[in-house]
């Protein structure tokens, strides 16, 4: 059974909205796109690298998606990323998105809640090692809600940016959670990696 993993880049005011560049997520007049930028550095990168070795499909949310699809197809393959997200099996969480996907091995989850928290499941009990979900705030609402959370790895930046969608939102259920790992970087990130308490 496949382990669910979410990754995510977060302030310490808990927002995961657009932290990669200016344009990613301008809803609801977000105006601090890119915040997480400034912080990277090896540490991150190596640490993110070591991840993405291990392959394994992901999962995705169709904004992050798209996000994706726009940039790393059309990067050079002499990266740690774009060999590894290009072979990925990738599963798109979408309402609006038809087959066949653009991006290579993409497959669609389509339908309401209950259908996607059904092919989600599928998908742990289908697959033996980790699925990844990156970004893709809107679906990790549906996730969290119904307990499909296996693993956070959270790369919390010392900032707070007082504003933005949230990675947990009113109403989250109450779950309890082990550090399995942190590592600090030398930007002050903290990537923390927390298993769900059973």
């Amino acid at each position: 059974m496949g382990k669910l993993v979410v990754i995510e880049n977060l302030s310490l005011d808990g927002v995961m909205q657009a932290p990669a560049s200016p344009d990613e997520d301008t809803r609801g007049g977000f105006r601090h796109g890119g915040w997480a930028m400034p912080y990277s550095d090896e540490v991150a990168m190596a640490e993110m690298g070591e991840g993405m070795a291990k392959g394994g499909p992901l999962l995705f949310g169709r904004q992050t998606y798209e996000n994706f699809f726009g940039f790393w197809p059309k990067q050079n393959d002499d990266n740690p990323f774009t060999p590894v997200l290009n072979a990925a099996t990738k599963y798109v969480v979408s309402t609006t998105l038809t087959e066949p996907l653009p991006w290579e091995n993409s497959r669609l989850i389509g339908g309401d809640t209950d259908a996607v928290v059904r092919a989600v499941q599928t998908v742990k009990d289908r697959e033996p090692g980790d699925i990844g979900v990156l970004g893709s705030g809107e679906l990790m609402q549906t996730l969290i809600k119904h307990d499909l959370v296996d693993q956070y790895v959270l790369s919390i930046h010392p900032l707070v940016l007082g504003e933005g969608k949230r990675l947990f939102r009113e109403g989250a259920p109450l779950t309890g959670f082990r550090l399995a790992k942190s590592v600090p970087t030398t930007t002050g990130v903290i990537i923390a990696t927390y298993d769900r308490g059973r």
